[in-house]
This record gives C-alpha cells, sequence and structure tokens, in this order.
C-alpha cells in the first residue's frame, strides 16, 4: 500500500464519518456556525463544528495511542 492510495482511504473514511455524524448528531447548527442565505445561493462555513470535531478526534487519537503503545 502506497501513500497516495493510504491517503484517498482515509479521506473517504473522514468524509463518511462526516456525513453520518452530521445526520446522527445535527452537529451542523453549533453558535459558531456561519450561514449566509441570499437569492438563490445559500453558504455555509462549519467553523464551530471543525473546531468541536478536531479536538475530540485529537482527544480519541491520542487515548487510543496510549492504550496501544
Amino acid at each position: 500500500m502506497d501513500a497516495s492510495t493510504l491517503g484517498r482511504g482515509l479521506m473517504y473514511l473522514g468524509g463518511g464519518l462526516v456525513v453520518l455524524l452530521g445526520r446522527a448528531l445535527d452537529l451542523g447548527n453549533l453558535p459558531g456556525d456561519l450561514v449566509y442565505r441570499g437569492d438563490g445561493v445559500r453558504v455555509y462555513v462549519p467553523i464551530a463544528t471543525m473546531v468541536m470535531l478536531s479536538v475530540v478526534l485529537t482527544l480519541l487519537v491520542n487515548l487510543a495511542l496510549r492504550l496501544f503503545r
């Protein structure tokens, strides 16, 4: 397995997790998420959701690495 295959797999896994967690937990309505609705256009920037997911995933990965070391 080369690096490009591993990277592509991780991107698909991350995208799938975002879709599943987004539907299950309704993460898109946090106070720091920016939404602009105009005439026929909607722009959504989930800043608070990205920060929260980053912190949670960092803690989980660190915990897993400490447990399996």
